[in-house]
């Protein structure tokens, strides 16, 4: 079937007693009680693990958040809709807690580029200055 008469119409929600802010705020409600119930120490500080004496506690940063949004109906004809929502997380490993003959520490995990590249830019900035200075110098004179 093709043809004006026959073209797809969106779906129309049953007309309840709950606008589409209120409709809103439900879902957001639900979101961070799904959400918060996640939200744990064990998000930030991983199940311990042991061998051999030692036990090794991850830790990772953990975020989330979530959004959403409203409608409303327009004009004398009352058309107009809305909705919207969102959820988002996110975890970043930052490194371990190793316990070992009841000594506690901390041991981040590094990012290997900061480990060579800014120790090159170093090197790169500090062997550019001087010669930099110079052809300044022999600038001012002329």
């Amino acid at each position: 079937m093709t043809g004006p008469q026959h073209e797809a119409m969106p779906a129309r929600l049953p007309d309840t007693d709950l606008s589409a802010a209120h409709a809103s705020v439900r879902l957001l409600e639900r979101l961070a009680d799904k959400l918060g119930g996640r939200a744990s120490v064990t998000a930030v500080y991983g199940e311990p693990i042991t061998a051999e004496g030692v036990t090794v506690i991850p830790v990772a940063e953990v975020g989330f958040g979530f959004g959403g949004g409203a409608g409303r109906e327009v004009g004398a004809t009352k058309t107009g809709e809305g909705g919207g929502g969102g959820g988002g997380a996110g975890a970043k490993p930052l490194g371990y807690i190793e316990i070992r003959d009841g000594t506690a520490i901390y041991k981040p995990i590094r990012d290997p580029w900061s480990d060579v590249v800014l120790p090159l830019a170093a090197l790169v900035i500090g062997g550019a200055i001087p010669k930099l200075l110079r052809a300044l110098r022999r600038r001012g004179r002329a």
